[in-house]
């Protein structure tokens, strides 16, 4: 069976990381945007992150602009927007696809492993799945992540334990974090 730790991604630099680095943490991994709506979600993110870090919890930020272009920046110019706006101080990686033929493989899997599930009720959830889907259709069967702010949590096994869509309240991420660690 396949875990987290068997895959490597590029840091914001372009130097390869093992993700076999961070066995035994407890992971909230993150497909991230810098102009989108969604991007306040920084906030909370970093606050749960300086609160738990010390109990061995890392959030792995990977930027990307493949929803409606809304990561258009260079790897230094989203890194300085989420330290100066937010002080992020989580990992950020290189930006990458999550969706189509360039789809980074760590994302593919995670998304083979907790499938999508739906945006939830209401009439903003509605909006936006109509929208990710007409964004989404170009990558076909190869849609796996709907939308900016996707995140998927990661036992200490290296295992995928929930995916929270970004119309999940932030909160409840914290909450269910909060009880793997």
């Amino acid at each position: 069976m396949a875990a987290i730790y068997d895959f490597t991604v590029k840091d914001r630099k372009g130097n390869e990381v093992n993700l076999g680095e961070y066995a035994g943490k407890v992971l909230l991994v993150v497909n991230t945007a810098t102009g989108c709506g969604f991007t306040p979600h920084y906030e909370p993110l970093e606050a749960m992150y300086k609160d738990l870090r010390d109990k061995e919890f890392e959030i792995l930020d990977f930027p990307c602009n493949q929803f409606a272009g809304q990561a258009p920046g260079t790897e230094d110019e989203i890194h300085e927007f989420c330290t100066l706006k937010f002080g992020t101080e989580f990992p950020q990686f290189a930006k990458i696809d999550v969706n189509g033929e360039n789809a980074d493989p760590l994302f593919a899997w995670l998304a083979t492993e907790k499938p999508f599930e739906g945006f939830g009720k209401g009439i903003k959830n509605f909006s936006l799945d109509k929208f990710a889907d007409m964004n989404n259709k170009k990558f076909g069967d190869k849609a796996y992540i709907k939308w900016n702010f996707t995140k998927f949590l990661i036992g200490r096994d290296g295992q995928v334990i929930a995916r929270f869509e970004p119309t999940v309240d932030m909160e409840e991420v914290r909450k269910a974090v909060e009880n793997i660690l």
